[in-house]
């Protein structure tokens, strides 16, 4: 409650100073709040983001740049004077730059990148050089590093002439004349250490480095293994090249996690927000998995018409096709979706294919038989009550054999949706491809058809020279 006053506090005062026009009054109430609060402020007022960006000491408009949404970033640049733009980026820290002009046509960001001065250039174009979900892509070329001889003393030297740009000082990077990366030291371990000791003798060889050409993901799991605000990044020399901080980590987890989502739905990843991706654009990424998965949905159509004999001879069959397909999706979908979350997560990887298999197996025959005793129970319940009259009789004398069929046809199905969607994300993987496009859908319509058949086969076993 509070906080909603704030806001609206907040917003007063901003439409307050909009409506007089006056530009020192409204760069001095900008300067003055919070970079989320003034982001509240972009939000509410889309109209009036490129001058709220631009009535913003340079260092605070870059601040509050980079956490607006791309859609919002692209509008704020359309707007701004060219001289603005350009103090804007050159501001913006390397890998943040980075992030907003890959997300922009070529022409664009060939536009945009004559605006930099030439050291920035420099360093964009060697970051737009890296594979695009690379770590190469995340670093920052701003970072505190000292050389293996220097002494504490000289080390605090250092930062007070060179932190002031750098992106983090809490950690300090060792380096030897070549380059190369030595250890990094907390600066805590620095301010404690005598001013005479050398970087050499404080150092523990504990350090952790990130490859330039490492996948964001496999980062992601580093940082989370190891506990760090920041690593470097090194090439195959082990020449160190920059850092990547614990901020991008997140943004990569939060990117990660969408198009995850969106993939488990059986959709492209959207590459913009919901509401202002074009409409063609979402059609055209809804509309191939959509098309893929009513072609294997033909396939359903096609095995219910090879087992057309035996539904016309048993038509009770067909009131349980349902019942069947949807528990062996359903199932499907469960392990798929946890699979891929642990994978997600670092706590499984391809070569724990063998104990997912075996702990599948066993989830599947226990649910599945779970599933297969209530379906028995409830055709033996429903046929106790047809017997007294309570209800039409529909299972007639065989209704046993019927609800041994359908028992065991559960068991099957649920056991074989199990297996598929615990084992197509460890393929997928294995493969190179993405686990999370063996999404729920795709599971689903992979099992349908192949519970039919265990149906219909489960049905043969039982019913075959009695009903079919």
């Amino acid at each position: 409650m509070m906080e909603e006053m704030e806001q609206a506090t907040l917003f007063d005062r901003f439409e307050a100073l909009i409506s007089k026009e006056d530009t020192l009054e409204i760069r001095a109430f900008l300067n003055d709040q919070n970079i989320s609060d003034v982001a509240e402020l972009i939000n509410e007022y889309p109209d009036y983001a490129d001058r709220i960006i631009a009535n913003m000491a340079i260092h605070r408009a870059a601040s509050v740049f980079k956490i607006l949404d791309i859609s919002q970033q692209k509008d704020i640049v359309k707007e701004l004077p060219s001289a603005k733009t350009a103090e804007l980026l050159n501001e913006l820290p390397a890998d943040d730059r980075t992030d907003f002009l890959e997300e922009l046509p070529k022409a664009a960001i060939r536009d945009l990148i004559k605006l930099l001065d030439p050291e920035e250039r420099k360093i964009t174009l060697s970051l737009l050089g890296y594979p695009e979900d690379s770590v190469g892509r995340l670093m920052t070329p701003d970072y505190v590093y000292v050389y293996q001889h220097n002494t504490v003393q000289d080390t605090f030297e250092t930062i007070r002439k060179h932190a002031k740009n750098s992106e983090t000082i809490d950690v300090i990077y060792v380096i030897n004349e070549q380059g190369e990366l030595i250890d990094d030291i907390r600066i805590r371990d620095v301010i404690l250490a005598s001013p005479d000791k050398t970087m050499e003798e404080i150092v523990d060889g504990r350090v952790v480095s990130l490859n330039v050409q490492d996948d964001q993901e496999h980062a992601s799991q580093v940082f989370k293994m190891n506990n760090r605000v920041a690593l470097p990044v090194v090439d195959d020399n082990n020449i160190l090249l920059g850092i990547v901080t614990i901020d991008d980590m997140l943004w990569v987890a939060n990117e990660e996690f969408s198009e995850d989502m969106q993939k488990m739905g059986g959709t492209e990843a959207l590459n913009e927000p919901y509401l202002d991706i074009p409409f063609f654009t979402l059609i055209k990424k809804r509309a191939g998995w959509l098309v893929l998965l009513f072609f294997g949905e033909l396939f359903t159509a096609t095995a219910m018409a090879y087992f057309s004999d035996e539904l016309s001879k048993a038509l009770i069959l067909s009131i349980f096709v349902p019942l069947i397909i949807s528990s062996g999706g359903n199932s499907g979908s469960q392990a798929s979706t946890l699979i891929i979350q642990a994978m997600a997560v670092g706590e499984v990887y391809i070569e724990d294919w063998w104990r997912v298999m075996r702990r599948e197996i066993l989830s599947g025959l226990t649910l599945g038989g779970i599933l297969g005793f209530i379906g028995y129970f409830r055709i033996a319940l429903w046929h106790q009550l047809m017997s007294r009259g309570v209800i039409q009789d529909i299972y007639g004398e065989h209704w046993s054999l019927i609800g041994l069929t359908v028992g065991f046809s559960l068991m099957g199905v649920v056991l074989w949706g199990t297996l598929t969607g615990s084992m197509l994300p460890l393929v997928l993987k294995k493969l190179g491809a993405d686990p999370a496009v063996s999404s729920a859908p795709f599971v689903a319509t992979l099992v349908d058809v192949t519970g039919l058949i265990i149906y219909f086969s489960m049905a043969w076993v039982f019913l075959h020279g009695i009903l079919i």
